[in-house]
């Protein structure tokens, strides 16, 4: 592994997450513009489009909050994952922040003092289907990661009880969450296998349906019920209070059912890397 290559590769994808708003974004965000009424949301629309541009165009961050960069590396059937190839990543991250000049904000949980740029955090997994090194870069901002929820569900509960439970938390989030948001959801594994499910969720395309079908018929559902809600962008009411609605599922304990929700603002950002091993 060439981890010079590697190193700029992760450190242009930490400048792209931050300065440019993802296509499936956009393309949704575009599409919210026209259908919103309401005046004020409709103006709230117009802003973050533009902010997004001037982002762009000027490689100025989306946001302020450049978030704790939380990055999913998944190794192929040919890498050879070691310590030295994960602290390369980690340290690659950081002096991407550190170039592009954005905002430290990691602190100790409990000392808190002075931020820094030490809390990257990191999943790893492994693909058999795959060869080469792929990373995504997704820097998770906590006006809407403050508003992450968790239940632990009975196994009877239904589907109508599921839904209910991740509106109300959406309700939670309201207009601090920066609306329009992305409501990603996990459900099954145990309660941390839920959540990080419901933070991959986020990951993919959100402007294409789910290939299970019953999970496509929920998110639809969900998404119609979110945009009845009446927050609007930026809290200032009307029809586009979410952009999308993603669901991951996986198999659970017989005697559980865990339902994770992790939302993200309407600076849905990430970037990705994909690295074919040499020689």
């Amino acid at each position: 592994m060439n981890f010079e290559k590697l190193k700029t590769e992760i450190e242009k994808a930490v400048a792209r997450a931050n300065f440019s708003i993802r296509a499936d974004v956009s393309r949704l965000l575009k599409t919210s513009f026209k259908c919103e009424m309401k005046k004020e949301s409709k103006q709230a629309l117009r802003w973050i489009l533009d902010n997004a541009n001037i982002a762009k165009t000027e490689k100025l961050p989306i946001c302020q909050d450049t978030g704790l960069p939380v990055v999913f590396i998944e190794a192929g059937r040919d890498i050879k994952v070691t310590t030295s190839l994960i602290e390369a990543i980690k340290t690659a991250v950081i002096n991407g922040y550190k170039k592009n000049f954005l905002r430290p904000s990691a602190v100790d949980p409990l000392l808190r003092g002075k931020s820094s740029y030490a809390g990257v955090i990191y999943h790893l997994d492994f693909s058999l289907k795959r060869k080469g090194l792929k990373i995504i870069i997704f820097p998770k901002g906590f006006g809407s990661e403050n508003k992450s929820a968790l239940k632990m569900f009975n196994p009877t509960a239904s589907i109508e009880q599921i839904e209910d439970f991740i509106i109300e938390s959406v309700k939670a989030a309201g207009p601090e969450s920066c609306p329009p948001f992305v409501v990603g959801v996990g459900i099954g594994g145990t309660s941390d296998t839920a959540l990080l499910l419901a933070k991959k969720s986020l990951l993919g395309r959100i402007d294409i349906p789910n290939s299970d079908k019953l999970l496509n018929s929920l998110e639809k559902s969900l998404l119609k019920r979110i945009n009845q809600l009446g927050i609007g962008p930026m809290g200032l009411g009307g029809k586009c209070t979410s952009l999308a609605v993603k669901i991951k599922k996986l198999p659970t304990h017989i005697a559980g059912l865990p339902v994770g929700v992790n939302i993200s603002c309407h600076a849905l950002r990430s970037a990705v890397v994909r690295i074919k091993e040499e020689g």
